[in-house]
């Protein structure tokens, strides 16, 4: 059993023991296991993934594509109930806590009563996600009177607001826009409106700024950050860009291979990394607050299948510092998460001392 230890009420970021009673946290997964059956075998795009998130807080998921983020917010919000790899449903096992309530126990019919209202989605390409036959403010008003009993006047009132406080020119006569006639940024901020329309308790943004230019992203971010302190949600943002959680996330953690590989304050990450992946992430993202002269440092090779994920620590394949453990345990034994630091942990088989000082002397002068 991962990520877990004997006690509950832990610390945000501290894995604790599944089966047991629900922590102080708002959001709280345990042991999460999400596996898709196909023809090729079992794909495992979450296998073993635990964190805890409070309230008024953020949670920066980052990972290559395929690591399984998204899949890990689909799961949180119930939207597995027909895997995407086939006809199949994804077998799904662990333990979901949403405000001391386990979903995946949950009869179906109450998590689809939550999703919108308790907890609510952004999803990475607003374009798809909005059906294109209807107006912009038409889906809005439709995410509001599932879980309110107004007539279609008071709806229509509280979907320009949102619109107006998203940011949106003209709400009133942009309300009857299609889809298509937003750009990719005002999209954006109308998904984002529709995900706040019931006040959520729980936002997941899935990649929220993907394809957008960096002022329009820059614009969304600043947005989210003000709406967060407006409505004292809990946020989870799933992106690729560590700029993106740089900006917003107050902890951060590392998914490779559907689990977790580090876990900590978004400060101790960025500035004391303690896994080979996150230094290879950091590695790779470009720098304007100093001079670059070299070249970025990408990370060799490529993302595991994830129906045939290596055997021991699924990085050793990638892993430039596979052999410093001695006797070959990183490709025969998988590494469990183990503190680091303050509410800091990482899945190494490396020596503390040594991954310290090689981040010390040989990555951080070159980043």
């Amino acid at each position: 059993m991962t990520d877990k230890l004997t006690k509950t009420g832990a610390a945000v970021g501290e894995p604790v023991a599944t089966g047991s009673a629900p922590s102080d946290a708002f959001l709280d997964v345990r042991d999460l296991k999400i596996h898709f059956p196909t023809d090729d075998g079992l794909v495992k795009s979450v296998d073993g993934l635990s964190f805890q998130l409070e309230k008024g807080k953020t949670l920066g998921i980052v990972g290559e594509s395929g690591s399984g983020k998204s899949v890990t917010s689909l799961g949180i919000m119930g939207l597995h109930t027909v895997g995407q790899y086939g006809r199949q449903k994804a077998q799904i096992s662990g333990e979901i806590w949403l405000n001391g309530r386990d979903l995946l126990s949950a009869d179906p019919d109450e998590v689809r009563k939550m999703r919108g209202r308790d907890m609510a989605m952004i999803f990475q390409d607003p374009l798809s996600a909005m059906h294109p036959y209807y107006t912009v403010g038409s889906q809005i008003v439709e995410a509001y009177r599932v879980h309110h009993d107004v007539d279609k006047k008071t709806a229509r009132k509280r979907a320009v607001e949102l619109l107006d406080r998203v940011g949106i020119p003209e709400p009133a006569k942009r309300f009857d826009n299609y889809p298509h006639e937003f750009s990719g940024g005002m999209r954006q901020r109308a998904m984002i409106a529709m995900a706040l329309v019931n006040n959520p308790a729980l936002l997941i943004a899935d990649e929220p700024t993907t394809a957008l230019d960096v002022t329009v992203q820059a614009q969304i971010l600043d947005l989210m950050r003000d709406l967060q302190k407006e409505f004292g949600s809990a946020v989870v943002i799933i992106t690729h860009d560590l700029g993106v959680v740089a900006e917003l996330a107050d902890d951060i953690l590392v998914m490779y291979g559907g689990r977790c590989v580090e876990r900590g304050p978004a400060e101790s990450v960025f500035y004391e990394p303690q896994h080979p992946y996150t230094w290879g992430l950091l590695g790779s993202m470009p720098r304007i607050d100093r001079d670059q002269t070299d070249r970025l440092i990408p990370v060799k090779g490529n993302p595991p299948s994830l129906i045939n994920i290596p055997s021991g620590c699924a990085f050793n394949p990638r892993c430039p510092y596979a052999d410093v453990p001695k006797g070959g345990i990183t490709r025969t034994q998988r590494p469990e998460l183990a503190p680091a630091g303050d509410r800091h942990f990482s899945a190494c088989h490396m020596p503390q001392e040594e991954r310290t000082r090689i981040w010390t002397e040989e990555i951080a002068p070159k980043l």
